[in-house]
């Protein structure tokens, strides 16, 4: 039967964990079976533009022995009209697997209900689930842990704190999210995330607060795609969110600091932070490739 990760939701705990500890083989070199997937061919269709999803993706598959196949909305049938059910079971014929990158995440859920291969959500506006996988390998390699890590979020309510909520529930850590009103991440997230959480969940309005005693701090950008008319609107409610050393000084002196990226330097988070000593933004951005590989190997071999 078919698996899709649409969100973390689709994962139990031990799950990740078993994820988590092949993601961490592989990138090791000690995985065994190096090209389970030869004779694969994984397609990639993303509506949004991308770096690190796309690349990690399409280099993951290749290594994996598989073939990824790009598809552009604007250069398939579905850019002319062609539903979204058509589409699903014509590429399911095709493919072994498919990775979505788009905007609203019902698009993702009726494609999944239609495709009879395993569907990869890899980003929409209310999720970011390989994110927080790779966000929860870097944890791990960083802290040794994953029960009862402290995590700071700072910033806009958005698909990655969505997924960091859900990441938080399943593997018991604490997560603290600062935001302005009216950026909360979304209620029914945080409501499932609460109703079945041995973890503490908590949001506020002070940064300085949430950053106490933090094991990681997080950060995103203010404008995401797609909110590009409301940039400076965002930008004057979110600008006493931003991580800078000062805020990193109300943290633990050992906490690690965390962007998804694209980083906006000088916005959310300054210079002297990402590329400081206590900065993991680029052991993250990489351990996107090992993770979206061994969950790659889980769904589709």
């Amino acid at each position: 039967m078919k698996k899709d990760f649409l969100t973390l939701w689709d994962m139990s705990s031990g799950e990740i964990a078993m994820l988590v500890k092949r993601a961490v083989e592989r990138k090791s070199g000690i995985a065994a079976n190096k090209c389970p997937l030869i004779g694969k061919s994984i397609g990639l269709f993303f509506e949004k533009a991308s770096t690190r999803t796309r690349v990690s993706f399409e280099v993951g598959i290749y290594q994996l022995g598989a073939h990824p196949v790009y598809l552009n909305p604007n250069e398939i049938q579905i850019g002319r009209g062609e539903t979204i059910s058509d589409t699903a079971k014509t590429l399911s014929r095709y493919l072994d697997a498919i990775v979505i990158r788009t905007f609203k995440h019902n698009l993702i859920e009726e494609f999944a209900l239609h495709s009879s291969i395993p569907v990869i959500n890899g980003l929409t506006d209310l999720h970011h689930p390989c994110q927080a996988l790779g966000d929860l390998m870097t944890i791990t390699e960083k802290k040794g842990r994953l029960k009862g890590i402290r995590i700071a979020y700072i910033g806009d309510g958005n698909n990655v704190a969505n997924s960091l909520i859900e990441a938080a529930s399943l593997m018991e850590m604490d997560l603290t999210i600062a935001c302005p009103e009216g950026y909360e991440p979304d209620p029914d997230v945080l409501d499932r995330a609460r109703g079945s959480a041995k973890s503490e969940i908590i949001i506020l309005r002070e940064p300085k607060e949430a950053a106490g005693r933090a094991d990681v701090i997080y950060t995103d950008v203010w404008v995401s795609m797609g909110q590009e008319r409301e940039s400076e609107e965002r930008k004057k409610r979110l600008k006493d969110y931003q991580i800078n050393s000062k805020l990193l000084s109300c943290a633990k002196k050992d906490a690690v600091v965390l962007h998804c990226l694209p980083a906006h330097r000088g916005e959310e988070i300054t210079n002297d932070v990402i590329d400081g000593p206590q900065s993991a933004v680029f052991d993250q951005a990489e351990n996107r490739l090992h993770v979206q590989k061994a969950l790659l190997e889980m769904l589709v071999t």
